[in-house]
Parts: C-alpha cells; sequence; structure tokens
C-alpha cells in the first residue's frame, strides 16, 4: 500500500512495476465516489529495483480515502496497487503508524485500577 497525503505539491511514488518504462499512464479510483482520474506520466526513472516518478494530483486526494492505483501502457497493465491518504506522519523505522483515533480520543490513566485481596 503507498502512503500519500492531501498536498497539491508533487509527491514521489516508488513501485517495482512488471516492466521499467518512462511513459506511462497513471489512473487512480476513488474507491467511496468510483471518481476516476488519469494522468500521463512521461518523467519516470529506474532506481535500483524501483521506478520512480512524480505527480501533483489535480483534484487533490482525500484525507482518509482508499484510491486504486493502476499504472498501464497501450498493451499491457504493469503495476496496480491501493493508495492511503492521510495527513498524519508516518515512519515505520521510528514506530509512528497510523492512528485511527488520533487526537480524537485520549487514555485517562489517573487511578490505578487493581484490587488487593486479603
Amino acid at each position: 500500500m503507498i502512503i500519500l497525503n492531501t498536498s497539491a505539491n508533487a509527491q514521489t511514488l516508488s513501485v517495482i512495476p512488471r516492466e521499467y518504462l518512462v511513459d506511462f499512464v497513471m489512473t487512480i479510483c476513488d474507491d467511496s465516489t468510483n471518481v476516476i482520474e488519469t494522468y500521463n506520466i512521461t518523467n519516470a526513472v529506474q532506481v535500483g529495483n524501483y521506478l520512480t516518478f512524480t505527480n501533483i494530483f489535480n483534484p487533490i486526494l482525500v484525507e482518509n480515502h482508499f484510491y486504486d492505483l493502476t499504472l498501464k501502457t497501450v498493451d499491457s497493465v504493469i503495476y496496480k496497487d491501493k493508495i492511503f491518504c492521510t495527513n498524519q506522519d508516518i515512519d515505520q523505522e521510528n514506530n509512528d503508524y497510523y492512528k485511527i483515533n488520533k487526537d480524537q480520543y485520549t487514555n485517562y490513566n489517573g487511578y490505578d485500577n487493581t484490587y488487593l485481596v486479603i
């Protein structure tokens, strides 16, 4: 799964496709609304085993929505994946994961709820 944000700036995607091409078409479909957006990618670069490219998403991606990503040529599909859009900072190396209730629910730790048995 690819995690993107709602930024209006260019965002970088790195994928491992079936074919390494410079030019292809990227389509994303919003799972909530079934609206499909199509982008022509012309700036893809192979970096190691990854195909890396940047894109400006217009309209801007909606926070907490899932999208279906498809990279394709005229003849074939070279990559498929899911996109999740969030503005939370996610860094798995530092154990910063997505929190569904972030800033909505906090744990109250005021009392020790253990019971003493005599």
